[in-house]
């Protein structure tokens, strides 16, 4: 099971009760965060995950109210005990705006790895368990969405573990991946699985138009996490202008993606209560949920 919690919905600046755009998920006791805003460690204390297995912290792009929190939670993620070392990932020029938040957070007592993410990466990134992959979005800089799936192996076949004339007692061990060899002869979990199971994913997208291809990389998700920076449709000009989503419009990739849930996040500091526009996007997709400071949810796999 995947559990996601929104540490920060706000866009542009923070607000009484909304801290700036981030989530984090959580498999098996790891931790992964997308988007490091303004408040981000403050919202995370007070959902009491811990900061010693974050394991690393994924950038959509480097407006500052996406990662000026990365500072803080450096040093807070340090003082939790951690000396692994931490990932950060993120479009071209990650290694360039890190270093210069580090000048106020230099002594570390882990290392930082940098992953830079361009359309040549053809390769999900697998971390703690977690599979991440991503395409790029439509906003005033480069801007990427991400994907966060928890795969699934196919259920283990009887059938086909007795005709290998494997006995009972090494079932188990090779069902879970060890590799074994029987009577001179070498077997992999493939030989007894069936087909893959259907993953949990989940999606998250914020500073972006709609965009040719983020239906697709949304399609059938657990959960779409996706920016609605503006509530009223009559500000189509001004999101277009700002390359930013109206709610209608998140609904509206969330329906033709069929994906289960959506949440909005991301408002602008002007909407003071998002939930007077829901109707704008539940009409078009019924299961909207606006989002807030600390939402949670636990997924579970379907069969």
């Amino acid at each position: 099971m995947l559990d996601i919690s929104l540490l920060g919905t706000g866009g542009m600046a923070p607000m009484p009760k909304r801290f700036l755009s981030s989530m984090i998920a959580r498999l098996n006791g790891r931790l992964i965060i997308i988007d490091c805003g303004e408040g981000t460690q403050v919202s995370l204390k007070n959902l009491g995950w811990g900061f010693k297995a974050v394991d690393a912290v994924l950038f959509t792009h480097f407006h500052a109210d996406h990662i000026s929190g990365l500072p803080g939670m450096l040093l807070a993620i340090g003082n939790s005990g951690r000396t692994e070392p931490l990932k950060l990932i993120g479009p071209k020029g990650l290694i360039y705006v890190v270093e210069g938040l580090r000048r106020i957070a230099q002594e570390l007592p882990f290392e930082i790895e940098y992953i830079e993410i361009d359309e040549k990466y053809e390769k999900a990134l697998n971390i703690s368990g977690f599979t991440i992959e991503w395409m790029f979005v439509e906003h005033s800089v480069k801007c990427a969405a991400y994907k966060i799936s928890v795969l699934r192996a196919g259920k283990f076949d009887v059938s086909k573990a007795k005709a290998l004339g494997l006995p009972r007692e090494l079932w188990g061990r090779l069902q879970k991946g060890g590799d074994i060899t029987y009577n001179g002869r070498f077997y992999t979990k493939d030989m007894v699985l069936g087909a893959a199971r259907k993953p949990i994913s989940v999606v998250f997208c914020t500073d972006s138009r709609p965009v040719e291809g983020l239906k697709g990389f949304a399609a059938g998700s657990d959960l779409f996490i996706c920016e609605g920076m503006y509530g009223e449709n009559e500000k189509l000009d001004k999101a277009k202008e700002n390359k930013h989503m109206l709610f209608s419009e998140a609904a509206e990739i969330a329906k033709q993606a069929d994906v289960c849930e959506l949440w909005l996040t991301h408002f602008s500091p002007a909407m003071n209560e998002p939930c007077e526009f829901l109707e704008n996007a539940a009409s078009i997709f019924e299961n909207t949920v606006i989002g807030y400071d600390n939402l949670t949810k636990t997924i579970i796999f379907k069969d």
